[in-house]
């Protein structure tokens, strides 16, 4: 059995959560398995992410399970607020070692690093902010790479890159084939319809 917990906080990026949630959600389907997938945050209330989503969290960080796989969304709540919030920097830095996977999505790298599990490491963020997290210094920061991993960290640029860092790690802990299946079953198959738009 594999538990995931997706640690949630006051103006997130909606897709940086539902993405891996919805892959990992997906995954347990798809293997009729006891996997768990759960919710995560500092209070137990009614969370609202960046674009009015709502969400009322499964766990507080007092009384969550022992988490296999820690996921950390971004967007601006993450990367302005919570990196100076002890109560989440704490959590996660209590957290993560005893974690098997360490995950972020989009500015989550930057909260990661705040809290430490990204010190010293190769990171992938969104394309706005890897400026700013270079210069806090300590990390490598990969550019032009949807997911990157690093030992048991691994970090992707913004939102929908979420979903392709999801997929990566189903398949490394259940194996390509499930992966294959989880892709078929939510039918991610990206074909940006303005893709082969000329430049404007």
């Amino acid at each position: 059995m594999t538990t995931y917990g997706l640690m949630i906080c006051e103006d997130a990026e909606e897709l940086d959560f539902a993405g891996p949630w919805e892959v990992f959600c997906a995954s347990a389907a798809v293997r009729e398995s006891g996997d768990v997938v759960v919710s995560i945050a500092e209070e137990a209330r009614p969370v609202r992410f960046a674009k009015g989503l709502r969400v009322l969290p499964d766990h507080t960080f007092d009384d969550h399970p022992e988490l296999d796989v820690l996921v950390v969304p971004g967007g601006r709540g993450p990367a302005e607020k919570q990196v100076s919030n002890p109560a989440v920097t704490g959590w996660i830095a209590r957290t993560a070692p005893r974690a098997a996977w360490v995950t972020g999505v989009c500015t989550g790298s930057i909260l990661l690093h705040a809290a430490g599990p990204a010190r010293g490491r190769r990171v992938a963020t969104h394309w706005a902010a890897e400026e700013f997290l270079e210069k806090r210094g300590e990390v490598t920061v990969v550019r032009d790479a949807r997911y990157v991993v690093d030992g048991n960290l691994v970090t992707s640029q913004g939102v929908s890159a979420g979903i392709d860092m999801a997929l990566w790690l189903v398949g490394r802990i259940h194996g390509r084939d499930h992966a294959r299946a989880v892709r078929r079953y939510i039918q991610y198959e990206p074909a940006p319809p303005y893709l082969a738009d000329e430049p404007v």
